[in-house]
Formats: C-alpha cells, sequence, structure tokens
C-alpha cells in the first residue's frame, strides 16, 4: 500500500505541476479558461469559481486544462484560438517547461542533500582494473564514450549498459590535453559489466550544484529520446515499457534503497513525461505544438479546427491503447509471463 501510496503522490505532483503550467500560461495571456481538472472518466468533484470550473476526475491518470477555442472557433475575444501565435505556443509548450524545471529543482535538492558533486574525472582504480590495463589513468576526465557525450558520471553507466562487449572508444582530457582511447576494456563479473574505477568528488558549491543538476536533467532528458530510437531501431522491446502498475514496482524498490533515489525517481520521471510531451504526436503537446508552427510558415492561416480535432482523437485513442497495453504487459509481468 504505501508503494502505491507513494507513486499516487509522485504523479499527481507531476501532474498538477504540469497542468497549472499550461493554466497560468493561459491565465497570464488572459485566455478563458473553462475547466482545470485533474484524472480522467466521471467528474467526483467540482468547484466553481469565477469562470472557471476545478475538477477532481475518478481515475488518477492525466489531467486536462479547457480552453475557450482551444478546439473550436470561438467569437470570444478571449478564446484561445483569438490570441496571436506567440502566447498561444508559450501556452502549449508551458506544461512540458514546468515538467523539466520540477524535475530540475528535484534534482537540485537531492544534489545540495549530498555529501559531494561527482565528477567524470577517474579519482582511483580497484586492483587489476581491466580499464587500467587498457589505457586509463587516474585523473582523465571522460568527455565521451563511442562518440556520445559524457555529461554526468552516470552517463557513463548508461553507455556502457548500451554496449554489446564491454570494449569502448573514449575521448579523455588528460593533462589540459585531449586524447582519444581505443578499445577501453571493462570486466564482466556474474554477467553483469563492472565499472572498476571511481569519479572525483567536487566540492558543493552553488555553481556545482547547479551545473550539475541542470547537465543530470539534459542527461536524462536526452536517455528519453535514445530510448525512443531504441524502440523505433529494434533496440529495444515494446514489452521493456512499464505502466502505472510496473511503476509502483520500481517505486517500491528505490524505496528501500533511500529517500534520494526515490527523489531521483521522481525527477526522472517528471522529466521524461515533459519530454514525451512534446513528441510530435497528435494529441499530446508536442502534436499540438506541430499544428502552430504549421500555422506560423502558412503566415497565420490556420488549419481547418474541425481536421485538426480528428487527429487529435486519433492520437489520443491511440495513446489510450498504448496505456492499455503497458498495462497488460505489467500484469502480465507480474504472473511471470
Amino acid at each position: 500500500m504505501g508503494n502505491i501510496v507513494t507513486t499516487l503522490i509522485i504523479f499527481a505532483v507531476i501532474i498538477i505541476i504540469h497542468e497549472l503550467g499550461h493554466f497560468t500560461a493561459a491565465k497570464l495571456s488572459g485566455v478563458r479558461v473553462n475547466e482545470f481538472s485533474l484524472g480522467m472518466g466521471p467528474a467526483l468533484l467540482r468547484l466553481g469559481k469565477g469562470e472557471t470550473q476545478y475538477v477532481l476526475r475518478a481515475f488518477p491518470i492525466g489531467g486536462a486544462v479547457s480552453m475557450e477555442g482551444e478546439d473550436d472557433q470561438s467569437a470570444d475575444g478571449r478564446a484561445f484560438c483569438n490570441k496571436p501565435l506567440p502566447p498561444r505556443i508559450i501556452i502549449i509548450v508551458a506544461g512540458a517547461l514546468m515538467n523539466l524545471l520540477l524535475g530540475f529543482a528535484i534534482l537540485v535538492g537531492v544534489t545540495m542533500n549530498g555529501n559531494y558533486v561527482a565528477s567524470n574525472t577517474i579519482a582511483q582504480f580497484e586492483e587489476n582494473a581491466a580499464t587500467a590495463q587498457s589505457g586509463l589513468q587516474a585523473g582523465d576526465t571522460i568527455l565521451r564514450i563511442n562518440g556520445r557525450s559524457v555529461w554526468v558520471e552516470s552517463d557513463i553507466v548508461y553507455e556502457l549498459t548500451r554496449d554489446e562487449d564491454g570494449v569502448v572508444d573514449m575521448l579523455v582530457r588528460r593533462g589540459g590535453e585531449n586524447l582519444i582511447l581505443r578499445g577501453v576494456a571493462f570486466d564482466f563479473r556474474e554477467q553483469a559489466l563492472v565499472i572498476d574505477f571511481k569519479v572525483q568528488a567536487q566540492p558543493k558549491t552553488f555553481g556545482t550544484v547547479l551545473g550539475y543538476a541542470g547537465r543530470k536533467t539534459a542527461s536524462i532528458a536526452r536517455i528519453v529520446w535514445l530510448s525512443l530510437g531504441d524502440l523505433l531501431t529494434g533496440r529495444a522491446s515494446v514489452h521493456d515499457l512499464a505502466g502505472p502498475i510496473g511503476m509502483t514496482q520500481v517505486v517500491g524498490q528505490v524505496r528501500k534503497i533511500g529517500w534520494a533515489s526515490l527523489f531521483t525517481l521522481a525527477a526522472f520521471i517528471s522529466i521524461n513525461v515533459g519530454v514525451f510531451n512534446l513528441l510530435p504526436i497528435p494529441a499530446l503537446d508536442g502534436g499540438r505544438l506541430v499544428f502552430l508552427l504549421i500555422e506560423a510558415v502558412r503566415r497565420g492561416k490556420r488549419i481547418n479546427p474541425e481536421h485538426e480535432a480528428y487527429v487529435h482523437m486519433a492520437g489520443f485513442a491511440a495513446v489510450i491503447l498504448l496505456m492499455v497495453f503497458v498495462t497488460f504487459n505489467d500484469i502480465m509481468g507480474l504472473f511471470g509471463r
């Protein structure tokens, strides 16, 4: 039960922050907001204040900010459709940006409460370390692995998990110069790749904390795109996707590790939600953004709102089907398939 409650709290905060982004941007732009709702399905509670209805719905997934003239034409001067293009774009992307900011803020807090700020510079090796025998040295700062930039120490782990044979090429900074190391080999123990060195700790300062949190946010956002690419290319399977049940299991596992790991997971989920919502998929914020950008290219000539609504409806149906699939996948996983 504790895992379920914790998961619901994490998702509730992420959804509220997302919808508040849209809501605040709309209000500041002078757009009439008809409804601010949390959840999906039948309404459990309605509170009316001014022009906006605040609604709590039955199923604790998702939320919505319903604006006048968002999906159709309206004669109201405060309707979304009658506002200039720049504020409409800001309103659409504000939810995702708030999720990215939330993830960044959480990472700042986690980093501030840690004992140090991790770096990408090697401090020391284990005894008989394979990587040291392959050319790595203490004091090397790892800049790239297999051509991809390393922004934070967790990128080292991520890139190595993507590698098939444990032998990688690295770009390191050594003695003020960049050096390419070919064929850096890592050991395998019990069929798991082992990182046989530790990285140096940086002192906690205002600059190092903000810098690390910013790079970590960018790193997580990049992982989302890379994971999507892996799904499209077949490198990863759709069966690897986790739904609400799967996330509850993950939250339970991370809770046992500690609060810092749990908050880091919450940041990861929030950044995931932000990036995912900006994907050019109909019904998502990114899909709506595409239509606004098309309007900009067409110099203000908007695509027929009815046609756009059909596209978003199809996208919404596809997203619902995906949610059903991953939930079914989670259930099957509980029974070991």
